[in-house]
C-alpha cells in the first residue's frame, strides 16, 4: 500500500507513523519537509526573483508537481493539521485527494474539529493521534484489531 503523508512539518508525526507501521506492506512518501529547501526550490532551479511573490510562486509550482504525483500515486492520503500554524497547503492537499477519490485520513487535535469540519466530512477517518493512523493501516492490511 502506498501512503502519502501530507501536512505540518514541525513535529515528528511522520516518523511515529513510519516506525509504528514497520512490518506492514506500506511504502510512504511525503513532501519535502526541509522548509528552506521547499521555499527556495523554484529560485534554486529556475533562477532568482527580486519579487517575493514570484519567488514563492516558483517554489509552490515546483512543489505542486511533486505533490500532485505523490497524491495521484497514493492508495491512502494522511493529512496532518498541527497546532502551531495554519496549514493552507494541507487543506489543499486534502481537497485534491478527495477530488481524486483517494482514501483520506485526517489527523488533528480536538481544538481543530470545528474549523476542519468540512475537511473531516470528506475523510474516511479522522484520527487524533499518529498511533490511530497506524492501527487503521494495520486493520486495512491485515484485518487485525488493536490489542
Amino acid at each position: 500500500m502506498k501512503v502519502y503523508l501530507s501536512g505540518e512539518i514541525h513535529t515528528d508525526w511522520r516518523e511515529q507513523i513510519i516506525t509504528g507501521a514497520e512490518g506492514l506492506d506500506v511504502t510512504f512518501s511525503a513532501p519535502v519537509t526541509d522548509h528552506a529547501a521547499s521555499d527556495d526550490c523554484g529560485v534554486a532551479i529556475l533562477g532568482p526573483e527580486a519579487d517575493n511573490f514570484w519567488h514563492d510562486r516558483k517554489g509552490a509550482q515546483i512543489n505542486a508537481i511533486r505533490t500532485r504525483k505523490a497524491i495521484a500515486d497514493a492508495d491512502v492520503v494522511v493529512v496532518r493539521f498541527g497546532e502551531q500554524y495554519k496549514q493552507w497547503n494541507a487543506a489543499f492537499d486534502a481537497g485534491y485527494a478527495a477530488a481524486l477519490g483517494k482514501s483520506l485520513i485526517i489527523l488533528h487535535g480536538a481544538d481543530h474539529a470545528h474549523a476542519l469540519k468540512e475537511v473531516d466530512a470528506a475523510a474516511l477517518a479522522v484520527a487524533s493521534d499518529p498511533a490511530q493512523v497506524v492501527e487503521i493501516l494495520r486493520y486495512v492490511l491485515t484485518g487485525a484489531l488493536p490489542e
